[in-house]
């Protein structure tokens, strides 16, 4: 029993302590992945930066697309899942552990994001200092004071 309560807490302490940082974990539907792969048109062999990537699934949607992807996500749980789930495509991911606001990003095309409406503004300005020129999706929350390009099923596209 004590073994079972340590797992579960655990697993509350893996999922929760995200929130300080960004998002918590909400799966992202098969709907508003499809719209936001399509609003970015990206091309294979294009590079996706995804931030907050959860359990992988726009990341794997994007590899099929014969995209190459950087997944950065924070729960290390959820890291091991994108692991798991990215295994056939291992030359053209990266899987990043940690807090995306203090991780090198790398180089990218195009951007997506599921974030927490009060870290939009934020997100905005690190695209503008790192002189980013390329496209933005956000899922659910617009970036405050910046023109949405094009809508698609809750998801936002902006243009760098």
């Amino acid at each position: 029993m004590e073994i079972l309560l340590l797992a579960l807490s655990l697993l509350v302490v893996m999922f929760g302590f995200v929130v300080f940082f960004g998002a918590p974990y909400l799966p992202t539907t098969k709907k508003q992945v499809t719209a936001a792969l399509d609003l970015l048109d990206l091309k294979p062999g294009q590079r996706l930066l995804e931030l907050g990537a959860g359990d992988g699934t726009v990341t794997v949607a994007a590899l099929r697309l014969g995209l190459k992807v950087t997944a950065i996500e924070l729960n290390p749980a959820l890291c091991v899942v994108i692991y798991f789930r990215t295994i056939p495509y291992r030359k053209y991911v990266t899987i990043k552990c940690g807090n995306f606001w203090h991780i090198n990003w790398g180089e990218f095309d195009g951007v997506y994001v599921f974030l927490l409406d009060k870290y939009m503004k934020r997100l905005d300005n690190k695209l503008i200092h790192k002189r980013y020129k390329g496209k933005l999706a956000t899922f659910a929350f617009k970036v405050p004071d910046k023109k949405v390009n094009r809508e698609k099923a809750g998801v936002y596209l902006y243009q760098y």
